[in-house]
């Protein structure tokens, strides 16, 4: 263009009147976007700093059943994350203490399922990873030795498993199992194999794995010695420990392998080892037993000298909140590793820098090694859900979800604010419309202040009258908190006001308000949740003629006690429950041995587990339920919680339907098939939609009911 006309066409551009650029409306999050998030997992930060390497996690775009997880890295300067594997099971980075090599777990598929997680390395000079590992039975757990050359690892394979086997052999292997042990499946594993224990294995790049320990008992929480002579481990080696509450001590085996020896105990159990930079002590969280025994053990923290005949000291007595975190959620990452509570030292090995709980946040705290002293290191309305530091944690990398942040990474250096690194979700969030939940805090029956979420509908007003869904926290020994919640933003954007208290029993309000509910559950618990509807009802915003009750596991069992106690919800939803407590003590995957939710066994105390059992009182529900069962939970199995509800009900000919999930644990609203999360989404609120709502839904409809 001539300059002349260039100056005319831009002067002209300036007399045309200003309009502001129209931005793009937002729209209502949906079930469908769970599709579309990206989870950030398990941060590693290298040992200078400069670099933090963690677990990407999406939905595979091809097959709506799996998810996919690989390895990626971010500057801490700033800048754009990369890849560093291309595989789909990767995770668990750890970066070797010189910083040239990255050690993770990698599980590869054969014939669509997933093999056994296997040890690899990655060299970061250039070069695909290399298999450390070809165990049976797995490996898992790497820890570095300090001067980068070798891995400690978990694995249960046994030594005759180390030498190939015709397939002649493998075919004639029998699939009975002799069960021995009281405690013999768990959610998500299946039967357990009482032949195989974990113990510790070691191996050097290009070398035959080799293992240390061996025997019945199971060892964890591998921690090198400064100098690499000796490794520290967790263990039970009480026979038949699950008649007692749980008990570990830490142990150190020769890094060579040889004689184990004692290390610390405390009457209680024991995780997250932590070595100190001078070498001399080790931090850990514990869960200390106590004359009588308690449904819930607030954790503490506690740091032992390395010397003969120490007595690990517990620096939290005087701090009355959960030492690790533990803020539930629909949004933790569903694959490549949860959350961290390893302590972090400070150079001088006097200060510990640890995850808490406190009032449903997840904080970082500072405490004194030797006075138990305590500091905040963060704050906010937020849940630190995993984090890392560099030797002598000048610099911290951590993973930080908020109620409107599914989950990012950010860098935290002294006092300054943290640095956010990663933006996984920006792009898609910044399309929805999305409100930060009100907190309320209201006196239960009693006096008792009970803390609480109220999620609200996009454009609120509060003139209108909402539906009211209350939605009941498992465990029971949990918490909701200040992260971001799908399940609770996308019912408000379907209309709903969704209230999620923490009742007593919950945790991070301490030792006493969590213990509260033992031999008492359900009971008062439930008169705080009722509580909390009638003060929202006050508000005036809420109809009170269109509230329905929802909850999963120990929610599941309070909503089942809840329509056995009142007519008021117009509908309800139980997930993975329990109906009958007899049944559950028979049946579950833990058992109730020790006298924490009950004094004894059911045919000692047959009148306490019938009057805490919503089986007992079925012909008072009037309720339209809804029970949601996963085929391989066996948490809470269906057999003593919805099909028992559902049997009952039918035969009653009350308003019941009973939603299956095949395949799918105790875990389906967490991390069950992305599929399948979307569908029991859907299957909730269409209920409430056809009885709170009036839609006609037709898969609901139910012939010959009175």
């Amino acid at each position: 263009m001539h300059r002349g006309l260039r100056v005319g066409f831009v002067a002209l551009l300036l007399l045309l009147p200003q309009f502001p650029l129209q931005a793009q409306p937002k729209r209502l999050i949906s079930e469908q976007d769970l599709l579309a998030f990206t989870w950030v997992s398990d941060p590693q930060l290298s040992p200078d700093g400069s670099q933090v390497a963690y677990t990407k996690v999406v939905v595979d775009p091809k097959n709506k059943k799996k998810y996919l997880t690989s390895l990626w890295m971010v500057p801490t300067s700033g800048g754009e994350a990369r890849p560093l594997t291309q595989g789909t099971r990767d995770s668990r980075p750890l970066w070797s203490p010189d910083g040239r090599q990255i050690a993770f777990v990698r599980s590869v598929e054969k014939n669509n399922k997933p093999g056994k997680p296997q040890i690899y390395v990655l060299p970061l000079n250039g070069g695909e990873p290399q298999a450390l590992t070809d165990l049976s039975e797995g490996a898992s757990s790497p820890r570095w030795s300090p001067d980068s050359k070798k891995l400690v690892f978990i694995s249960s394979t046994l030594p005759e498993e180390m030498e190939k086997k015709e397939k002649k052999d493998e075919e004639e292997k029998s699939d009975v199992q002799v069960i021995t042990d009281s405690i013999y499946r768990q959610n998500g594993s299946g039967y357990l194999d009482q032949k195989h224990h974990d113990h510790l294995w070691s191996v050097s790049v290009g070398q035959t794995p080799k293992q240390l320990t061996s025997g019945i008992y199971d060892e964890g929480e591998p921690v090198w010695s400064a100098d690499s002579s000796q490794i520290f481990f967790v263990s039970d080696r009480r026979p038949q420990p699950s008649y007692l509450s749980g008990d570990d001590d830490i142990y150190a085996v020769p890094s060579t392998g040889g004689s184990i020896k004692p290390i610390a105990s405390i009457n209680g159990g024991i995780a997250d080892l932590s070595l100190s930079p001078d070498g001399r002590r080790i931090a850990f969280v514990g869960f200390p037993n106590t004359e009588s025994t308690r449904s819930y053990n607030q954790p503490d923290l506690f740091v032992t000298e390395l010397t003969p005949g120490s007595i690990p000291r517990n620096l939290t007595t005087k701090y009355d909140y959960d030492i690790g975190g533990g803020i539930i959620s629909d949004q933790h990452p569903p694959r490549g590793g949860g959350g961290s509570t390893v302590s972090l030292w400070s150079a001088d090995s006097r200060f510990l820098i640890v995850n808490t709980a406190e009032r449903g946040k997840a904080n970082l705290r500072r405490f004194d090694a030797e006075t138990g002293a305590v500091t905040a290191f963060t704050e906010g309305q937020q849940e630190i859900i995993a984090y890392t530091g560099t030797p002598g944690t000048t610099k911290i990398a951590a993973l930080i979800s908020k109620p409107t942040l599914l989950g990012d990474l950010f860098l935290i250096s002294g006092q300054s604010e943290p640095i956010r690194l990663t933006r996984a979700n920006d792009a898609l969030f910044e399309k929805l419309q999305l409100s930060e939940p009100e907190v309320i805090e209201y006196p239960s029956f009693d006096g008792k202040l009970i803390q609480a979420w109220v999620q609200k509908p996009p454009n609120f007003d509060p003139k209108q009258k909402y539906p009211l869904i209350l939605n009941i926290h498992g465990g029971p020994h949990a918490a909701y908190g200040y992260n971001f919640f799908h399940e609770m933003q996308w019912m408000a954007a379907r209309g709903y006001v969704v209230l999620y208290p923490n009742p007593r029993g919950s945790t991070s309000y301490g030792q006493d308000f969590a213990n509260i509910i033992q031999y008492k559950f359900p009971g008062d618990d439930y008169k705080d949740l009722m509580a909390g509807v009638d003060y929202v009802i006050n508000q005036g915003y809420v109809d009170a003629e269109k509230l329905g009750v929802t909850g999963g596991s120990g929610g599941g069992l309070l909503t089942n006690w809840t329509v056995t106690q009142t007519e008021r919800f117009k509908a309800a939803v139980s997930q993975r429950s329990i109906a009958d407590w007899e049944g559950f003590w028979y049946s579950a995957d833990f058992n109730l041995f020790t006298p924490f939710w009950f004094r004894g066994a059911p045919w000692k105390e047959e009148a306490d587990f019938k009057a805490r059992s919503p089986i007992t009182f079925i012909e008072r529900v009037k309720t339209p339920l809804m029970l949601v069962e996963g085929d391989e939970d066996l948490r809470t199995p269906a057999a003593t919680g919805g099909e028992q509800m559902f049997r009952a009900l039918k035969y009653l000919k009350r308003p019941t339907v009973m939603v299956r999930f095949p395949g799918e644990t105790h875990d389906l609203s967490r991390s069950g098939q992305p599929q399948h999360r979307i569908e029991r989404l859907q299957h909730i609120l269409g209920w409430f939609d056809k009885y709170l709502l009036g839609k006609p839904i037709k898969d609901y409809d139910i012939e010959n009911t009175k």
